[in-house]
């Protein structure tokens, strides 16, 4: 598939989730997109990223148009002890083709996983994005999420040996 134009993008807009054989046009989003550098992924580990993304439970959900792959999400639902067992949804990766952006792609995956959220009875479904992404955080409250709280990150332990017994300890 090639990259879509605007004039491409019809009203009949449909949401499946992805199977392996869509790496190649997640990759193109991801990329396109700005989530990815531009050839910072390896197009031949697909299968292998996939099938260790599916034995989590992750699912990638890909919104098509005229043919075209034109948005995509991941997410999770975790199983939680807390909350009276209720699992917790989590989205990360949202992707959509720049030249489809403001058509309401975004705002129909993001209502295909909260459809998946309700159904799988989740308590909430979170996500969490870039500080610098500041487009992606208008859209986010356009479309109704609230920021709630702080997310923190460390990078992998092993890229950090010099602090690894901290985090031991």
């Amino acid at each position: 598939m090639s990259a879509p134009n605007k004039a491409v993008v019809p009203a009949a807009l449909t949401i499946r989730q992805a199977d392996a054989a869509d790496w190649p046009e997640v990759l193109r989003l991801y990329e396109s997109s700005g989530i990815d550098k531009p050839g910072a992924n390896d197009a031949h580990a697909g299968p292998a990223l996939w099938s260790r993304l599916e034995r989590a439970g992750g699912v990638v959900l890909l919104a098509e148009a005229g043919g075209h792959a034109v948005g995509t999400l991941t997410l999770f639902v975790l199983p939680l002890l807390a909350h009276g067992g209720q699992p917790s949804m989590v989205v990360d990766d949202v992707a959509v083709d720049p030249s489809t952006q403001g058509l309401g792609i975004g705002r129909a995956l993001m209502n295909a996983a909260m459809q998946m959220a309700r159904q799988q009875g989740c308590y909430k479904l979170a996500l969490s994005s870039n500080l610098k992404r500041h487009a992606a955080h208008a859209f986010y409250e356009h479309i109704g999420l609230q920021q709630h709280g702080l997310s923190f990150f460390v990078q992998p332990i092993a890229e950090h040996a010099e602090n690894k017994a901290e985090f031991l300890t």
